[in-house]
C-alpha cells in the first residue's frame, strides 16, 4: 500500500522537509501548495493582470493557489497541515476544514501554545503531532505496522 500526502500550511521553516527526508524508504508521494511566499502571493496578477486594489490582488493569487490546493487536498489519502508559531494561518485552517468536509484522513500539526485556539481543528484529525519526526512515525506505523524504535 502507498500513500499521497498532502503537505499544507505554514511555509517558513523546513519542516516539510523533515517529513520528507524522515520518510525515505516508504512508499509515499508527497504534494503541497507553492511554498514561494512571493510567487504565492503574486501569481494572480502575474499572470492575469495588475490590480489596483490590493484586496484584488490577493483575491486573484488565491484564486489561482486554489485550483492547486483543492486538487492536492482531493487527490490526497492523508493530509498534514502545519501551523506556525508567527503567523495566523488561517488558509491552513481552510485547508483543515476542506480535508475533513472531504473525509481525507487528517495530520495536524502545531504547538502546545496553539492547543486552544486549533482545538476544534484537532478533534477532526486523526493524529495531533508537534513535530514534523511524530508526523513520520505515524505514516511509517501506517504503511508498516511498525512503532518505532
Amino acid at each position: 500500500m502507498g500513500l499521497n500526502v498532502y503537505l499544507s500550511g505554514e511555509i517558513h521553516t523546513n519542516w516539510r522537509e523533515q517529513i520528507i527526508d524522515g520518510s525515505q524508504g516508504l512508499d509515499i508521494t508527497f504534494n503541497s501548495p507553492v511554498t514561494d511566499h512571493d510567487a504565492s502571493d503574486d501569481c494572480g496578477v502575474a499572470i492575469l493582470g495588475a490590480e489596483p486594489n490590493k484586496y484584488w490582488h490577493d483575491h486573484k493569487g488565491a484564486m489561482v493557489n486554489a485550483i492547486r490546493t483543492r486538487k492536492g487536498i482531493a487527490d490526497a489519502d492523508v493530509v498534514v497541515v502545519r501551523f506556525g508559531d508567527k503567523y495566523k494561518q488561517w488558509n491552513a485552517a481552510f485547508d483543515a476544514g476542506y480535508a475533513a468536509a472531504l473525509g481525507k484522513s487528517l495530520i495536524v500539526l502545531h504547538g502546545l501554545d496553539h492547543q486552544h485556539a486549533l482545538k476544534e481543528v484537532d478533534a477532526a484529525a486523526l493524529a495531533v503531532a508537534e513535530q514534523p519526526s511524530q508526523v513520520v512515525e505515524v505514516l511509517r506505523y501506517v504503511l508498516t505496522g511498525k512503532l518505532p524504535g
